[in-house]
């Protein structure tokens, strides 16, 4: 059992947890021991029938910018009225963080486990990996944009017919913490059943 002051600690650090807008995410990034870290924080999620119906991609360095490159192309082709200000844009969306970490989720469709389990699961590992990245001292945002669900960007990352981008986590630092945002009102959404 763990020490209550350290549970505490945790607990707080959950409750007050707030994504950090991508653009607002600065370097340093984690360390790849900390990514790692990370990622094993991640994975450790509610998964029926031991699938693993998920997998990480990992953007840092210079795939940041020849990522950027195909989201710049890509925007390009699917809205030609563009103006430059706009591509340039869309260039530099993997470049607000100094880590991206596509979260793909691989749904097996022979598996007796429901395939929205299986997605679920993918979902668990999003919100994993905001908490890691939070309890460890980042900054994250969870993002679906435009590429998420782009036929030409979903196939330069590999995936394959049974997969979809569950999300893009934007990994880093952060100057300060974020303001608190309205949160839905819990007692509104609390109901204790009882048979009719």
């Amino acid at each position: 059992m763990y020490p209550s002051s350290r549970l505490n600690d945790a607990a707080d650090r959950i409750r007050e947890r707030r994504s950090v807008r991508a653009a607002d995410i600065l370097e340093p990034g984690p360390s790849d021991t900390e990514l790692n870290e990370m990622l094993e924080i991640a994975s450790r999620v509610p998964d029926h029938g031991k699938l693993g119906p998920w997998r990480f991609l990992i953007f840092d360095g210079d795939s940041r910018q020849k990522f950027g490159e195909l989201l710049r192309n890509q925007f390009a082709e699917t809205n030609p009225d563009s103006n430059e200000a706009i591509l340039e844009r869309e260039y530099s969306r993997f470049m607000r963080a100094p880590n991206v970490v596509t979260v793909i989720s691989s749904v097996d469709p022979t598996s007796r486990i429901p395939e929205w389990e299986q997605i679920l699961s993918s979902g668990a590992v999003c919100q994993n990996l905001l908490v890691g990245a939070s309890l460890m001292g980042f900054a994250a945002q969870w993002l679906t944009e435009w590429y998420t669900y782009d036929e030409v960007i979903t196939k330069s990352l590999g995936l394959s017919e049974n997969e979809k981008v569950a999300g893009f986590i934007y990994i880093g630092s952060a100057e300060a913490k974020p303001s608190e945002r309205g949160r839905p009102d819990l007692r509104s959404r609390i109901a204790k059943w009882n048979p009719a």
